[in-house]
Order: structure tokens, then C-alpha cells, then sequence
């Protein structure tokens, strides 16, 4: 079979990076002018240090914003590994400069500067978050050129049948990822296709296909009958053309956190931590749910009463809905909603639910539901109907971010996998619910939650409310 030619340039890493090399300098730039011409009310000042000495405040001004950027290459926040997928790329420009501006404090300490206070106030977090934004920026510009294709790795996946067909359906629903996978080549090297990607040949044409068909990445997908000095030398000749190797163990759904590499005896062990949300991680997420759902309600307050106004004249009936959910541990709970279905929906559930054939299966909803009212429609499509729940939040029984709470006829059908969503507290967004909403599968959607539960940071929270934010403000079809 032959294989799909590139589109586009094969060195667009190099090129995407050297843009967000002047995106970075532009923005230093603007946040230090900013600064400069905003918070100093007199642009002749000069700052004293030492015992007499002074020197002008643009001088020094200018020398930070040279040390940011410095700062910047030093982290590698443009390396080609982390750029355009994951939150490593964000993380490192935070860190970055975060150390920056404690060597600044350090300098400004030992050196009697008096140095404003203002400027750690004001540009430090501006100028962080103007860099993580830009970068949000270019990746939105990336994302659309990988639609086409264009400025993704072109990707071949060694390894047996069943393994390189977890390894590409797993790469190819999530999004983002800038691999295009063109080939697969298997120990027997039989004609056909994986997942729709062509059987390129065996572990012997490896070589001679990374060349030829112009790959940038090697997948080594459990590939058994590779020994190891074939690996090695495949490793060699792959660092010789500078691509890129990748082992996949056969390790799902962990992130990268709970993964260390741990030489020993000369091989590359991979130790795996377990999952915990205990300690100080739980009172992290804890306060965060508190702070933001105070914030959240007095934000929202508007709509919460425009909305409860809407119900109540629209229909009879309660203003709010309040449902027995099962919560942490299987804890029972109150979740609520703005009413958007007519007052005896529940009875006429179980009807509906027999008439398209998903009375049996888990996450089940009721597809062009006729119980829903016309204000029902619009709250529910933008999730405005979920907002009561920053109550349930703000009283513990609830999160902002985690597995979405189900019925207790749902958690009945769960298997062993599923009822681990429950060792955390369920939340009014999570991952699936930004992944697809109602057009995503069972399977899909327990995975998601599954990931979810055993890989859990602060970190992931923050970005997936973000990305509730796009969702809500653009649900599009799978809203419903």
C-alpha cells in the first residue's frame, strides 16, 4: 500500500518556534514599556543602589526584560516536544518566570536597590499572563493548520496488531496531539490496514521508511519481537536524521506526572505512582471550590434570578429541581437545577427511555426530549440550568471540576472500572462533559472520567474550566 505524501513544510517545528520566539520578545516588550511609561511618574528617575550609586530606571528595565528572555530559552519553552499540546508548555513559562523575577528580588536584595514594589505587583502577573495567553493564541493557529494536516509530525506505529490499534485509536479522538499517523509496520508486515492507517511493511523496513516516506516520529508500540540491540540501532539511526522515538507502554490512561523513569542496571525502568487526592491535595481543591463558587454566585447572580423569573412564569411548578444523585463514596445527595422540563417529568422517564432502546445502558438521556419546556431549551443548552449547583459546591457535596454526579439507577449498571469515578467528589464540569457532551459513548465518556480520577491536578482543573467557559459559550450540536 502506498502511503500519504506530506502537506506542508517538514521543518515547521523550527519555524513555529522561531514565531513564538518574537511573539515572547513583543510581549516582554509591551509589558515592560507598559510599565514604564504607567507606574513611573517620572521617566528621568534613576534608582539608587549600593551607597551612591544610581542608575536609570530604563536601563534597568531593559536589562530584565533581556534576562525574561533569557529566561524563557533557558526552560525550553519553545522546545518542539511541548509546544502546541499538554500543559507542560505553560507550566514552563510560568516557572520561568517565576525564577526570573526571584533573581531580580535576589539581586535587588544584595545589592540595595531600591527597586518600587509596584513592578512586582503589576508586571510579574501581567506579564505571565499575556505570555500564557499568546501562547493559547498560536495554538488555536496551530490547531486549525493540523485540521489540514499541515504543521503535524508525520508518524509511523511499530508494534502487533492489537497494540498499535490501541496506540492509533487512542491518538486519533483526541485532539491536538500534531501527530499524523501514516503508517504501521508489524513483525509479519502483512497487507491491510489498522484503524484505517496502511500495514506498511515489517520491523525490518523500520529504517528504510523513515527515510522514504519522510517520518518524523517512530511509535514503538509493544513491539515484542524487536530485540534490543535492533532497537538500539534503530535509536542510532533515528538520532542521526534527528526524528523523534517514542516507547508507548502499555500502560492506559496515566499522565505524565505519575510517570518517572528510573535508570537502573542500565535500563530505563518506569516507575508509576498511585493516585491520591488526599492531604494537601484535597484541601487545595477544596478551598479552590469555595473561592470560586462564592465568585461564581455573585457573578452570576443576574442570570440566576433572570433565569428563576423565566421558570416560574413560563409553567407551574417549582422554581428549582432538586434530584437524589450519588455523590463521593456513593454518598446520596441533593443535586440542583433550574426546573427546565414540565412538573411530572420523572414519571414519564422511564417510558421514554424504553422507546429508543436505552433503558439498559448507563448516561442515558432522552434524545429530542418532548418533557422539556421553551425557557428548558435555551438554559439547558447553555448550561444556565446548572448554575444552582455553585450551591452544592459551596456546601461540599459537589465540585467545580470532576466525574458528572448520576442517578442511582445509572450507578447500579456500573462495572468494577466504573465505580472508581466515585472515589471523588462529582462536579458541574468535567472532562467529557468538554470533550462532547451528549454525543460522546458510554465507553467514551468513563474514560474520560476514569483519566480524570487517576490523574488529577490542579493544574488540569484550571484548563478544564477554561474549556467549559468555550464549551458554554459555544455548545454547538452534542448540547442538548
Amino acid at each position: 500500500m502506498t502511503v500519504r505524501t506530506r502537506e506542508g513544510r517538514p521543518d515547521w517545528a523550527e519555524k513555529y518556534a522561531s514565531r513564538l520566539f518574537y511573539s515572547d520578545l513583543l510581549v516582554i516588550v509591551a509589558t515592560i514599556v507598559a510599565y514604564f511609561f504607567i507606574a513611573v511618574e517620572d521617566v528621568r528617575l534613576d534608582i539608587a543602589w549600593g551607597d551612591e550609586r544610581t542608575a536609570p530606571y530604563w536601563l534597568l528595565l531593559s536589562i530584565f526584560a533581556l534576562t525574561w528572555l533569557i529566561g524563557l530559552a533557558v526552560f525550553d519553552t519553545r522546545d518542539r516536544h511541548v509546544v502546541g499540546n499538554g500543559v507542560v508548555e505553560y507550566r514552563r513559562l510560568v516557572n520561568a518566570t517565576l525564577a526570573v523575577f526571584a533573581l531580580l528580588v535576589a539581586a535587588a536584595f544584595f545589592m540595595r536597590m531600591d527597586f518600587p514594589r509596584s513592578f512586582f505587583a503589576v508586571a510579574l502577573p501581567t506579564g505571565m499572563a499575556l505570555l500564557v495567553f499568546s501562547r493559547w493564541l498560536w495554538r488555536q493557529w496551530l490547531r486549525r493548520r493540523q485540521i489540514k494536516r499541515t504543521y503535524v509530525y508525520r508518524t509511523i506505529v511499530a508494534g502487533e496488531p492489537y497494540k498499535a490499534q490501541h496506540v492509533i485509536s487512542s491518538i486519533q479522538r483526541t485532539e491536538g496531539t500534531g501527530l499524523d499517523i501514516v503508517g504501521v509496520v508489524t513483525s509479519r508486515g502483512a497487507s491491510g490496514a489498522i484503524e484505517g492507517v496502511p500495514v506498511l511493511g515489517d520491523y525490518d523496513a523500520i529504517e528504510q521508511l523513515m527515510d522514504s516516506a519522510d517520518i518524523d516520529t517512530l511509535i514503538i508500540a509493544g513491539a515484542d519481537a524487536l530485540e534490543p540491540t535492533t532497537m538500539r540501532r534503530i535509536g542510532w539511526a533515528i538520532a542521526d536524521q534527528d526524528k523523534s522515538l517514542v516507547v508507548a507502554p502499555a500502560l492506559t490512561d496515566v499522565a505524565g506526572p505519575r510517570i518517572h523513569t528510573r535508570p537502573l542496571a542500565g535500563l530505563p525502568l518506569v516507575n508509576v505512582e498511585f493516585p491520591t487526592l488526599e492531604g494537601q491535595k484535597r484541601f487545595v481543591k477544596r478551598s479552590f471550590d469555595i473561592v470560586g463558587s462564592l465568585l461564581l454566585i455573585v457573578v452570576t447572580s443576574p442570570v440566576l434570578l433572570a433565569t428563576a423569573m423565566a421558570v416560574r412564569l413560563e409553567s407551574p411548578g417549582p422554581v428549582l429541581y432538586r434530584q437524589t444523585r450519588i455523590g463521593r463514596r456513593g454518598e446520596r445527595f441533593g443535586m440542583l437545577k433550574f426546573r427546565s422540563m414540565i412538573a411530572d417529568a420523572d414519571d414519564q422517564l422511564a417510558s421514554l427511555l424504553d422507546l429508543q432502546g436505552t433503558s439498559d445502558r448507563p448516561l442515558h438521556k432522552v434524545i429530542d426530549d418532548p418533557r422539556i419546556t421553551r425557557v428548558g431549551r435555551v438554559i439547558r443548552k447553555y448550561s444556565i440550568d446548572e448554575l444552582p449547583q455553585l450551591f452544592n459546591v459551596l456546601l461540599g457535596t459537589m465540585s467545580l471540576v470532576g466525574p458528572r454526579p448520576q442517578r442511582e439507577a445509572e450507578v447500579a449498571l456500573y462495572d468494577e472500572a466504573a465505580q472508581r469515578r466515585l472515589l471523588v467528589k462529582p462536579g458541574m464540569s468535567g472532562l467529557w462533559q468538554v470533550s462532547g457532551r451528549s454525543a460522546l459513548s458510554w465507553d467514551d465518556a468513563i474514560r474520560l472520567d476514569l483519566y480524570y480520577v487517576e490523574n488529577w491536578s490542579f493544574t488540569q482543573d484550571i484548563q478544564i474550566l477554561f474549556r467549559t467557559v468555550r464549551a458554554v459559550v459555544a455548545p454547538g450540536a452534542s448540547a442538548y
